[in-house]
């Protein structure tokens, strides 16, 4: 078997995955509704402090029309989570999910740099600040039930989680819901018969 051939074969059996295509937009729509899910029902539950918080230049992020803003924001999560879970206008409502994901990394998580969380081995101030809070909690409070679920760590805030929802928003808008289990494709085989 030549180079080629064995080339050609190799991408022939590539060409399988197109019968399973629509397992990454799946999973991209699965994982991206919980985040925006959750964000969006506690902006709800605590609507006015949302407000506030969108309004207030001291200690917020200081944006024109606060109560309009926060209304939208809130909304286009809530509303953005159940369409990506259904896969129905996952293309449109991209884009105003993609805006709010600018909206947040530029307004809120720009200034504390890339990382979510904080790195104690990139920075000496960081494992210092953590093993003075573990050293609190083991003396002042049950330490073993706090981090039961999981180690003490800092948040950085940074723009790690913005850009990743960003980039996988842009994917799913240039590749739309995917096949079988989004209505996005059974509205379109219903409407579009020659497909």
């Amino acid at each position: 078997m030549s180079i080629t051939n064995l080339g050609l074969w190799a991408h022939e059996q590539l060409n399988i995955t197109r019968k399973v295509d629509a397992i990454a937009p799946l999973a991209l729509r699965l994982y991206l509704f919980v985040p925006f899910w959750m964000a969006g029902t506690n902006k709800w539950a605590h609507f006015q402090d949302t407000a506030n918080w969108f309004g207030n230049a001291d200690w917020g992020l200081g944006l024109p029309a606060p109560m309009l803003l926060a209304f939208l924001a809130t909304w286009t999560e809530i509303l953005g989570a159940v369409f990506l879970l259904l896969g129905f206008a996952t293309r449109y409502i991209a884009v105003p999910l993609m805006v709010t994901m600018l909206v947040a990394i530029f307004a809120v998580h720009w200034g504390n740099g890339w990382s979510a969380i904080a790195d104690g081995a990139a920075d000496p101030g960081v494992a210092e600040r953590v093993s003075a809070a573990k050293g609190i909690l083991q003396e002042h409070g049950n330490y073993d039930w706090l981090t039961d679920k999981g180690n003490f760590v800092i948040l950085n805030n940074g723009i790690e989680f913005g850009v990743t929802y960003f980039i996988m928003l842009l994917t799913l808008f240039f590749t739309g819901a995917g096949k079988v289990v989004s209505l996005d494709y059974w509205i379109e085989k219903c409407f579009n018969k020659n497909k």
